[in-house]
């Protein structure tokens, strides 16, 4: 029997109200006995003096480009990345090549991830080839193993389509999730339009682009009374208009991610395309916006969006694919940007990362109750660190947070009782 014993760590879950020195005991891939001092002679005795134990991350968006594009990433790697980022659960985005369109491209995701270090969860597309002409056989996709639908990357152009699939997914119990986009608005564009992008003569996408898609998915909640999840939400309209559809009863939850509410679109004057992304990095006052967002509640949850790119690909800036790494600093991007400066606290922010998510999707996770599925970080909330890109755990190197110093560190990851990552 495989058992591990954490010793003397601060039990920090948020589920259970619990946030408390303890011990935690780990058998046969569950949490066998939480709190107060435990004994076990068999155990592999871990000593967590000084370091929190909370429920391991569930991160809802991630592109782990597999199959297709595998020299940015692929299954395996990517949930290296993961572990090392605390992140034991993750749901994989469906603009790979082919698409996940198809129950064996659903079901070539789920057998390759049996021996990864996270739990893979699939989101599929809603439309086949992501060409927003034709609904895919939803049923299918489900039966295969899918548990949410997105044609991230893209948005679904033609709204019938979208209420369409949004209207037949809880009969499935599926999760839409939805890339809020004005394709129309951000054509060309490659970073937020505003005075950085006319300072560097670049073509810019207007805030207007994200939040005329994300009006349109409220409204098709609205109108059919069946729920949508926004992705990334990186403007103050969008924010706006989220917590006015909650007031309202609409059934609508959203997600950001740390570059959104850590950086801006200053960082675009080094002209470095790792700093470019969709949506793109925008200014102070939406930063602010979407922290008001996570502080209030209107953003129900954060995930990374981790997004891998080659080098050789982003080395021209205008010429670079969107998207940048995240899920190895997001833990301490939240400690640093959000906890740390007292916005909100430590419990918060795992709910945020881990229990929220968790419960949006319907997973067994993001909790550290007695019996729940063995999946933890142990990290030091103190812990000062440089973010060196040579040392990270996937195959890109695209981080917007390399080179910064950041608060808060991840010394292991447990998942399905196993250790899956240690310092």
């Amino acid at each position: 029997m495989n058992r591990i014993l954490i010793k003397n760590a601060v039990i920090l879950d948020p589920e259970s109200g619990r946030n408390e020195p303890g011990d935690i005991l780990i058998a046969d891939g569950v949490f066998s006995a939480v709190g107060g001092q435990i004994c076990c002679e068999d155990a592999q005795v871990i000593d967590a003096a000084g370091l929190t134990a909370a429920p391991g991350l569930v991160d809802m968006h991630v592109h782990l480009r597999d199959p297709g594009f595998t020299e940015k990433e692929d299954i395996l790697t990517g949930c290296r990345a993961a572990a090392a980022g605390g992140v034991t659960s993750l749901l994989c985005m469906p603009n790979t090549n082919p698409p996940v369109d198809t129950p064996e491209t659903v079901r070539y995701i789920w057998e390759k991830a049996e021996k990864a270090d996270a739990r893979v969860y699939v989101a599929a597309a809603i439309t086949k080839g992501l060409k927003s002409e034709e609904i895919n056989d939803l049923r299918a996709l489900r039966e295969a193993g899918a548990i949410a639908l997105s044609d991230d990357g893209r948005p679904v152009v033609d709204s019938r389509l979208m209420g369409q699939a949004m209207r037949l997914a809880p009969s499935l119990h599926l999760k839409v999730a939805s890339h809020c986009e004005d394709l129309f608005l951000s054509a060309g564009g490659k970073m937020n339009e505003g005075a950085v992008s006319e300072k560097l003569g670049v073509p810019g996408v207007p805030a207007a682009a994200e939040d005329c898609g994300t009006a349109r998915e409220i409204a098709l909640a609205a109108a059919y009374g069946v729920p949508v999840h926004i992705c990334h939400v990186s403007t103050a309209a969008s924010v706006a208009l989220i917590r006015d559809a909650k007031r309202r009863g609409v059934p609508v939850t959203a997600e950001t991610a740390p570059h959104y509410f850590a950086l801006t679109e200053e960082e675009l004057l080094r002209r470095d395309a790792d700093y470019r992304m969709s949506p793109p990095l925008r200014t102070e006052k939406d930063r602010l916006a979407v922290i008001e967002g996570l502080r209030d509640g209107t953003i129900d949850t954060i995930a990374t969006d981790h997004a891998p790119h080659t080098p050789q690909e982003k080395e021209d800036f205008l010429a670079a694919p969107n998207g940048s790494i995240g899920m190895e600093t997001s833990l301490a991007a939240g400690i640093t940007y959000l906890v740390h400066i007292g916005i909100i606290t430590m419990a918060e922010l795992i709910s945020l990362m881990s229990t929220a998510p968790a419960k949006l999707l319907g997973l067994n996770a993001g909790t550290l109750q007695e019996m729940a599925p063995a999946d933890l970080v142990l990290f030091d909330p103190e812990e000062r660190w440089t973010v060196d890109v040579s040392r990270l755990h996937g195959k890109s190197r695209n981080a917007v947070f390399k080179g910064r110093e950041l608060i808060g560190r991840v010394k292991m990851t447990v998942c399905r009782g196993k250790i899956v990552y240690r310092e």
